[in-house]
């Protein structure tokens, strides 16, 4: 949905158009001043997140209230000053050795990630979320939202929306499907090229963002912006994962969409969707106990 860009910042993007006095509002975090100085710490921000929802085998099991989805770790520079090391005595000099440096991935122009996995003999089977657990899938739920059916949603895994905010037309919501991979074969890292390519189909899009950096060690695509849908403006975020879980594959797709008049007012239940969303492989099984040694015999 986005045009590509090196690295996504944490804040939601918003692409505003067809407001009144054709304002163009974007949502996304804002950059430091440089200084010559280094500033105290601000404190953080709260969170507007009332709880997670964690999908896997025992269905949704909501987090308590209060605990806070955390984004991913943002870069930081260290200030403490670091203890002075006595000069070394100079060496020769030998070969400066250069870490190999993977290539940028290279957007697909053409066919989306269901139809390049189609190509390759793949089988997309839908899963349950009531007997799934092949993997760890943490969908955030904000305050005033909830888990809904949606028959609009084919193969939903999960569906959530906001059942408080919103302006009687248009509910913004959270979608996530999941298909075990089956058959064929294919390169992860060149299906995810074409993980943008579906929601530059939608009519009139326009990209705020994108990326093909790889999220929580998996191939992952993300794409955002508006779309016209009917005769109203949409302001949505997608990302695409190609998660493993032992042998297996899987694609696990999250959308989260709210109309373009409501972007603002959504944005912190949105980021914290987007920012919160995780998939993770199972945990590792516990070793199992070592067996207690056998009693000494009594002395005879």
């Amino acid at each position: 949905m986005f045009d590509r860009v090196a690295d996504r910042p944490p804040g939601l993007r918003i692409l505003v158009s067809g407001v009144a006095a054709g304002i163009v509002g974007m949502i996304g975090l804002a950059g430091g001043t440089a200084s010559a100085e280094p500033a105290l710490p601000l404190p953080p921000a709260p969170t507007p997140v009332a709880e997670s929802v964690i999908v896997q085998q025992a269905g949704v099991t909501p987090v308590p209230a209060g605990v806070p989805v955390q984004p991913p770790a943002a870069a930081t520079v260290n200030l403490t000053p670091q203890p002075q090391l006595a000069p070394s005595l100079p060496t020769a000099a030998g070969p400066a050795v250069t870490a190999p440096v993977a290539p940028a991935l290279v957007p697909a122009t053409s066919g989306t990630i269901k139809e390049f996995l189609a190509g390759k003999g793949v089988t997309l089977e839908p899963q349950d979320p009531r007997t799934f657990s092949a993997l760890h899938i943490t969908l955030p739920m904000p305050r005033g939202w909830s888990q809904v059916p949606d028959p609009n949603v084919p193969d939903a895994f999960a569906v959530i929306a906001d059942r408080v905010g919103g302006d009687g037309l248009y509910t913004s919501n959270a979608q996530v499907i999941v298909y075990k991979l089956a058959g064929g074969d294919f390169d992860a890292t060149e299906a995810i090229t074409h993980g943008f390519i579906d929601s530059q189909q939608l009519a009139n899009w326009q990209s705020t963002d994108a990326s093909l950096a790889s999220y929580g060690g998996f191939p992952s695509s993300l794409i955002e912006g508006a779309y016209r849908q009917n005769d109203m403006m949409l302001n949505t975020s997608r990302r695409h994962v190609l998660a493993s879980s032992g042998p297996d594959k899987y694609l696990v797709s999250l959308s989260v969409t709210t109309a373009v008049n409501q972007a603002i007012a959504a944005a912190d239940a949105t980021d914290a969707i987007v920012n919160g969303f995780r998939v993770t492989g199972p945990a590792p099984a516990a070793p199992a106990a070592a067996p207690l040694p056998a009693p000494a015999a009594p002395p005879a």
